[in-house]
């Protein structure tokens, strides 16, 4: 049982570690902290030697699982400082919503590889994006189209559940491409994550059930351990990254996010093509 133990700890440690970053991350750029969660969780499920098959599908099944209550509290944190815009909640509710439960029930079809590529290469586009007036002002035009909307917020569920991120990600340099002030996007943004994950996650545990070599006491494509603690110190240091967010200006703040985006991005690809 102590030898059990200690083999597992690091492993517990790396979680622990991780969930208290991705909370952080979580309040300050609104993303739900998948885009640490995943990588991270990959790299833990490698090292104890799990079926590489299933091993990212698991990482962002269980990313998606951690960013309801991480998401709730961030939320919750951007609403008592008037960040969260009601009305983008209730118009791209439904659709963004409709796009993550497809996206969590048909995952089952991508390889890791895939998925891990598709990881990589939106968090680059997300990145140059964020870094691109010219797009920038060129969407700003479709912010009241109804149809626009609709559209974007199925897209933004869809990938985001297969990249196991709240949607910060997609949703937050959208919502400022559509001119929403960036504290407002980051706000709305947590509550839109909420929205996402939840269906999502439901379709991991449907596709992933009765995979094969998931780590010890996975639901479907959700393990249990990962979700309890990395989830209870994210939601714990969720509000340390509001505050944060809120001290810093919009400025800093989106360069901060399009660099760890291009980071990860790189890596994830990297480790699709060379294993």
């Amino acid at each position: 049982m102590v030898d059990e133990f200690i083999h597992y700890l690091p492993f517990l440690l790396g979680l622990a570690l991780t969930g208290a970053l991705s909370g952080v991350m979580a309040g300050l750029l609104g993303i739900g902290g998948g885009i640490i969660m995943v990588p991270a969780m990959v790299l833990a499920y490698q090292i104890l030697g799990y079926n590489p098959d299933v091993i990212m599908h698991v990482a962002v099944g269980t990313s998606l699982a951690v960013i309801i209550p991480t998401g709730l509290r961030s939320a919750a944190s951007h609403r008592k400082r008037g960040a969260v815009d009601e009305t983008i909640t209730r118009r791209w509710g439904p659709w963004i919503i409709a796009g993550a439960a497809v996206g969590g029930i048909t995952v089952a079809i991508y390889s890791a590889a895939a998925l891990k590529i598709i990881f990589g290469a939106m968090a680059l586009f997300i990145a140059l994006n964020m870094v691109l007036p010219v797009q920038r002002k060129m969407m700003e035009s479709l912010a009241h189209v109804p149809m626009a909307n609709r559209i974007s917020a199925t897209v933004i569920g869809y990938v985001s559940a297969l990249m196991g991120i709240g949607g910060g990600s997609l949703s937050v340099p959208t919502l400022v491409a559509f001119g929403n002030p960036m504290h407002t996007a980051v706000g709305t943004s947590a509550a839109l994550g909420v929205m996402l994950a939840i269906p999502a996650a439901l379709g991991f545990i449907i596709s992933g059930w009765g995979a094969v070599g998931a780590p010890p006491l996975s639901l479907g494509f959700i393990n249990i351990p990962s979700l309890i603690v990395i989830g209870g110190l994210a939601t714990l240091t969720a509000p340390l990254g509001v505050a944060l967010a809120h001290k810093l200006n919009a400025k800093l703040l989106k360069v901060v996010f399009a660099i760890f985006l291009i980071v990860v991005g790189l890596r994830m690809i990297l480790q699709a093509i060379f294993g």
